[in-house]
């Protein structure tokens, strides 16, 4: 089965210049993302993570399930004002705004070994900001997987020290 089959590109979306990788018809068939999800299972073992990191939202909808089925914990990174306790905050530049990204502060700790998921590799700008969360809560990445990295918007070295992930890849 080819994932990128379930992939659908829609122009212009959010904003004029933008193609978006629309992954709903992947969720939308059980197969895709049954394969889709166990890839990445495969990937977070063979990391050794004890927690999934992810920020909302497509990235929990892989996240959630890579973690149950991996049997390791799933800890969320939020948008600000979504978590209810203390927070770790960080500003971040995205393709085509910036934002700010949230962790719990007691969610993480020096012993956990994290494998940050999430849908899409852009251009990088979030990744690099949960990367600097796991880090200010003192946890190591082992690993990052995505279900899609769009090449052609970031160097190719980019994330090689976590010795990255992708299932599918855009050039």
């Amino acid at each position: 089965m080819n994932l990128k089959d379930y992939i659908l590109d829609v122009n212009d979306f959010p904003i004029k210049g933008v193609v978006f990788k629309d992954i709903t018809p992947l969720l939308n068939n059980v197969d895709a993302f049954k394969q889709a999800v166990n890839q990445m299972v495969e990937y977070v073992k063979l990391k050794k993570a004890n927690v999934v990191v992810a920020p909302e939202a497509r990235g929990f909808l892989f996240a959630s399930a890579v973690a149950y089925a991996a049997d390791v914990r799933f800890v969320l990174v939020r948008k600000p004002g979504k978590l209810p306790r203390e927070v770790i905050d960080i500003e971040y530049e995205l393709e085509y705004n910036k934002g700010h990204i949230q962790i719990h502060k007691d969610d993480l700790n020096d012993h956990d070994k994290v494998v940050i998921v999430d849908d899409v590799l852009a251009t990088g700008g979030t990744m690099q900001a949960i990367i600097d969360l796991v880090h200010q809560s003192k946890a190591t990445v082992n690993g990052i997987v995505f279900l899609a990295d769009l090449l052609f918007l970031h160097d190719k070295d980019l994330f090689k020290e976590y010795d990255s992930k992708s299932l599918l890849t855009y050039k």
